[in-house]
C-alpha cells in the first residue's frame, strides 16, 4: 500500500486536528518547538505543501515563486537548449570548414573541449539537482566559459583569411541560452554583456591588414550576444505573465470572504498560532510536558494566547477589496483605495468579480506604462423605498493615471456594467469612471 494512499493507516501521535497542521507542514515551521523531536504529523508525509509566502512591503505578500520545471517553463528551457544547440553546432562546423589541414588550431580545439565538457557536467548536475543550477555551479561554469573565451580568442588572434573568426567563443553565447531559464535574467545578461566586451576588445586591439577580415568578428560577436539576451528577455516576459496570471487567482480567492475578514497573510500567521497552541496543549495532555510550567514554557504560552487575541479583533474593518489590493504584488504599489464605511463588503460576487477585473484590467504593464488607479467608494446616498427589500446606493468613483480611453479594452466595460450604470470622462488624457452601485441593505437580511 502507498504511503500516501488515502486508505493507508497513518502512524501519527497525536491525531492532527487544527488548520495549522494542514497548511503549514512540519516541525521546521513551527515558531515553538514539540516537545518530543520524534512525532510526526500527517502533514510531515504530505507530498504537496502550501506554499511559503515571504512579507512585502507594508503587508504585501509575494507567493509565486514557481517551480521551472512547472507552468510551461520546462518547454521553454527544451527549445533555448535546442536553441543553442543548433548555433554550437553551426559553429563547430564553421571551425571544421575554416581550418587549415596544414595546421591544426590546438587552442581552438581545445577550447571546444572545455566548453563540451562544461555543458555535459552542468546538464548532468542540473538533472540531479532537480532542473535547479546553484550559484556555486553557475560561478563554476562561468569559470570555465571564461578559459575557453581566452583559449579561442588566443588561438583565432591574427588568423590568417578574411573568413576566420572565432568559433568557441560566441558558442560560450549558445551556452549560456541554454541555461537561461535556470538562472535569473539578470545574472544571464551580466555573462552576456561580459562575454560581449571581452570579445569587442579582441576585435578592436587586433592587428589586420584588411579591413574586409573585421566582418566574420563582427558575426561572432553578434552569434555570441543576440541569441542569449534575447532569451532572457523572452522568459522574463514568460515570467512575468505567469506570476500576474497567479497573482489573479490568488486575489480572486478574496470575493468569496464575508464583508469584514482577515487577510491571506494573517489567515496563515493565524495557521502557524493555531499549530503552535495545539502542540503545547498536547504536550501537557500527553504529559510531555510537566505542571506547572517552566518559566520559558509559561512565556511562550502566554505569548502565544496574546497573539490569538490580537487575530480576534484585528482587522474587522478591512473588506476583501482591501486585502485584495494591499496582499497582492500587482495592484499594491498602483491602486489606491478609500473606503471608509466598509461598503465594498456589500457588493454580490458579480459585483466583486466585476469590481475586481476591472481594476486588473486598467493597470495593465504597469512596469511599462506607469498606470496607477484610485478609487473611492460611498457614501451611502439616501432612499426612500419602502419595503423589505429596499436597495442600498452609493458611487463607486474610479481614476486612473496615464490610461487613455482609447486603450481601455472592451472587456473592461463589460466589467464595469456588471458592478452598476456607470458614466465615463476622458481628463487630461486620463479616464475617470462614475458608477451607481445599488446593493440589498444589509439591514433586510
Amino acid at each position: 500500500m502507498s504511503q500516501f494512499s488515502d486508505t493507508a493507516p497513518t502512524a501519527t501521535q497525536p491525531r492532527a486536528r487544527g488548520v495549522g497542521l494542514r497548511l503549514l507542514g512540519g516541525p521546521s515551521e513551527r515558531s515553538w518547538p514539540p516537545a518530543s523531536a520524534g512525532r510526526r504529523s500527517r502533514a510531515d508525509l504530505l507530498p504537496l505543501r502550501f506554499p511559503r509566502t515571504i512579507l512585502r512591503g507594508d503587508g504585501r505578500i509575494i507567493v509565486f515563486r514557481s517551480d521551472q520545471s512547472g507552468l510551461g517553463a520546462r518547454h521553454l528551457g527544451i527549445g533555448m537548449s535546442i536553441s543553442g544547440a543548433c548555433i554550437a553546432v553551426f559553429l563547430l562546423v564553421r571551425l571544421l570548414i575554416q581550418s587549415d589541414p596544414g595546421r591544426i588550431p590546438v587552442l581552438s580545439v581545445l577550447a571546444w573541449v572545455i566548453l563540451l565538457a562544461t555543458a555535459v557536467a552542468v546538464n548532468l548536475a542540473v538533472r540531479k539537482l532537480a532542473s535547479r543550477l546553484p550559484l556555486w555551479l553557475f560561478l563554476a561554469a562561468l569559470g570555465a566559459c571564461t578559459v575557453v573565451v581566452a583559449l579561442d580568442l588566443a588561438g583565432s588572434w591574427a588568423a590568417a583569411g578574411a573568413a576566420d573568426f572565432p568559433t568557441a567563443a560566441p558558442a560560450v553565447g549558445a551556452f549560456l541560452l541554454s541555461i537561461v531559464t535556470l538562472r535569473e535574467t539578470g545574472d544571464i545578461a551580466i555573462a552576456t554583456v561580459a562575454l560581449g566586451l571581452a570579445m569587442s576588445a579582441a576585435t578592436l586591439f587586433e592587428k589586420r591588414t584588411d579591413l574586409f577580415s573585421l566582418g566574420p568578428d563582427i558575426l561572432a560577436i553578434a552569434l555570441a550576444v543576440a541569441p542569449p539576451l534575447v532569451g532572457a528577455s523572452i522568459v522574463q516576459a514568460f515570467r512575468r505573465m505567469v506570476q500576474r496570471e497567479l497573482d489573479l487567482v490568488l486575489v480572486q480567492s478574496t470575493v468569496s470572504q464575508p464583508r469584514f475578514a482577515v487577510g491571506m497573510l494573517a489567515s496563515e500567521q493565524l495557521a502557524r498560532l493555531d499549530l503552535d497552541a495545539e502542540t503545547l496543549l498536547d504536550d501537557v495532555a500527553q504529559g510531555r510536558t510537566a505542571l506547572p510550567l517552566a518559566p520559558l514554557t509559561a512565556t511562550t504560552a502566554a505569548s502565544l494566547a496574546t497573539q490569538l487575541r490580537l487575530h480576534l479583533i484585528e482587522g474587522r474593518t478591512e473588506t476583501w477589496l482591501h486585502h485584495a489590493i494591499t496582499e497582492s504584488e500587482f495592484l499594491g504599489p498602483v491602486v489606491a483605495l478609500s473606503d471608509p464605511a466598509g461598503l465594498a463588503g456589500l457588493l454580490s460576487p458579480p459585483q466583486r468579480d466585476g469590481l475586481l477585473l476591472t481594476i486588473w484590467l486598467l493597470i495593465g504593464d504597469t512596469a511599462r506604462s506607469g498606470t496607477s488607479v484610485s478609487l473611492r467608494l460611498g457614501p451611502i446616498a439616501p432612499t426612500h423605498g419602502v419595503g423589505p427589500h429596499r436597495k442600498v446606493r452609493f458611487p463607486v468613483e474610479l481614476t486612473t493615471t496615464g490610461v487613455a480611453r482609447r486603450r481601455v479594452d472592451p472587456e473592461t466595460w463589460q466589467a464595469i456594467r456588471a458592478v452598476g450604470p456607470h458614466v465615463d470622462s476622458n481628463r487630461s488624457g486620463s479616464l475617470r469612471v462614475d458608477i451607481e452601485c445599488s446593493v440589498d441593505n444589509p439591514a433586510d437580511a
